[in-house]
């Protein structure tokens, strides 16, 4: 079959589009998929740059959001069939290969029927950052209705869909954004308030629009700069979740203000082999599969790529100014 190998660690000519072995379904409970795309997201060029998660040789195959059809399952399969349509996020970190393919074998247990109203493009673009999102926002954030939350890098691939789960669970949302444009895209994604940060200082901003509270959650997908500005953007007894490490910061304010800190890594469940967290994410995907099918939730795709221009991809998403997702179909 095609894929694409990482076969070093480095700039984005580690990439290459070869053939390499189908692989084989060697468990009874495992599921083979004829990938039709692959979502690419900023962990994939992480990887491609640092280096794998596992200790394994090289080559690998990156990529751990895939969308495609079930066509081979082991006998003691009992939630697929052949034929089915699913959506996942497993593989892509160094040990389990990754979804730059045209095939992967996976256990059933790590899989979700993709929503019916999705294109195989959208249901590729989604899991990674809907599961990040509802973690952040609902695991980590606690966010409840009523509630007003800032959500910052809004058009991004978290941050879009971001919005939307937070507009589903009744909570004000503002976000931040670049530009005048993208202040419309997000308002039509349901965001009740856009501060375009290149015009305007979003903790004052922010402070103004909630007549000197602050949000009840921050939700910092940016890093350490936008993640300590922010501080002072939250209500007090209030909560700040970010997806990277802040750095070495001083957090007086944050400690006056008595704020509960979060992390938010989704691969952490993967990483560590948590299987019940992982059950915990294919309940989010059943949950948003819902919604898709109901009109209530949408995946923004900026760029389709053929699979044998994943390196243009990898280059796109690393300028760090991607709205919604990029995805490569097969």
């Amino acid at each position: 079959m095609k894929a694409i190998l990482m076969t070093a660690v480095g700039k984005i000519d580690v990439l290459k589009y070869q053939d390499i072995p189908e692989p084989e379904i060697l468990e009874t409970t495992q599921i083979k998929i004829k990938l039709q795309a692959a979502g690419v997201n900023p962990v994939d060029t992480k990887v491609r740059h640092n280096g794998l998660f596992f200790d394994q040789p090289l080559p690998a195959v990156l990529g751990c959001d895939g969308a495609g059809i079930v066509v081979e399952t082991g006998t003691a399969v009992s939630q697929f069939k052949v034929g089915d349509k699913v959506w996942f996020c497993n593989g892509g970190l160094g040990r389990e290969q990754g979804n730059y393919a045209q095939y992967t074998v996976l256990d059933e247990r790590w899989v979700s029927l993709s929503p019916k109203t999705f294109s195989f493009i959208e249901a590729a673009a989604a899991p990674l950052v809907l599961i990040t999102a509802w973690g952040a926002l609902f695991d980590r954030g606690g966010l409840q209705a009523g509630q007003t939350v800032l959500i910052h890098a809004g058009t991004g691939g978290v941050g879009h869909v971001a919005i939307q789960l937070a507009k589903l669970k009744g909570a004000k949302v503002i976000t931040t954004v670049s530009s005048a444009q993208k202040a419309d895209f997000v308002k039509n994604l349901g965001a009740d308030e856009a501060i375009i940060y290149t015009q305007q200082d979003f903790v004052a901003t922010v402070n103004e629009l909630t007549d000197g509270k602050g949000a009840d959650l921050v939700f910092d997908t940016v890093g350490s700069a936008v993640f300590e500005k922010s501080i002072a953007a939250t209500a007090h007894f209030g909560r700040l979740i970010t997806l990277l490490d802040p750095g070495e910061l001083n957090l007086n304010e944050a400690r006056m203000r008595n704020l509960l800190i979060g992390f938010e890594l989704m691969l952490t469940p993967m990483l560590r082999d948590l299987p019940e967290a992982r059950d915990k994410h294919i309940n989010i995907l059943n949950n948003c599969a819902q919604w898709a099918d109901q009109g209530l939730l949408k995946l923004h795709v900026s760029k389709q790529l053929p699979l044998k221009e994943a390196a243009i991809a990898h280059q796109l998403i690393e300028t760090g100014h991607t709205t919604g997702k990029i995805v490569l179909s097969i």
